[in-house]
């Protein structure tokens, strides 16, 4: 739930409406709400700002995620594909894209305006294995460039994952992660 959730909304929504309670307070001549106004609104609005400014949205899902995949995503993904999907689809701070040092350190990021951009996310199943899609918007990065680190995305997404790369449309880049490892037990 948490994940879902906008701390910097949070912070300017509980901060604004404390500050405007203590502004009412000051002028109304109640000094003890006034300081909790003062003392907790301000911070927390000021904190909630700063938060919203530095905020990164969550990937949304291209598709739903049906219960069939949910339980072969419970039995066969990998950590990796685990935290990938859950640190793209929740809120983050302080960070220019979602992925960004993954790919910088894959060589797919030479700048910030050529790095690849992740548009959505998706579950499905390859085959009777899990597998997890990123769908990138690529206009300065060609299919051939992916291709060419397609052996050093296999390593570092390793082990367990199969790495698929393919192009479903001008600057469009499906990543198709799939397991390739026994089911968890």
């Amino acid at each position: 739930m948490l994940r879902q959730t906008s701390l910097g909304s949070l912070g300017l929504t509980i901060g604004g409406g404390l500050t405007i309670v203590g502004f009412y307070a000051y002028f109304s001549g109640n000094s003890t709400l006034n300081l909790v106004g003062f003392f907790y609104g301000i911070p927390l609005l000021l904190g909630g700002l700063a938060l919203k400014v530095s905020e990164l949205k969550p990937v949304p899902y291209t598709q739903p995620t049906t219960p069939a995949i949910t339980t072969l995503r419970e039995q066969q993904a990998t950590d990796t594909q685990n935290q990938i999907r859950q640190d793209i689809t929740r809120y983050r701070y302080g960070q220019d894209a979602h992925l960004d040092s993954s790919l910088s350190h894959l060589g797919l990021s030479p700048s910030d305006e050529e790095r690849p951009l992740i548009t959505g996310v998706r579950e499905t199943e390859t085959n009777g294995a899990y597998t997890l899609i990123i769908d990138f918007y690529s206009p300065l990065i060609p299919l051939n460039s992916w291709e060419e680190k397609h052996q050093k995305m296999t390593s570092f997404f390793a082990p367990g994952v199969e790495v698929k790369i393919t192009q479903p449309k001008q600057d469009a880049i499906e990543l198709a992660l799939i397991t390739t490892s026994e089911p968890k037990s």
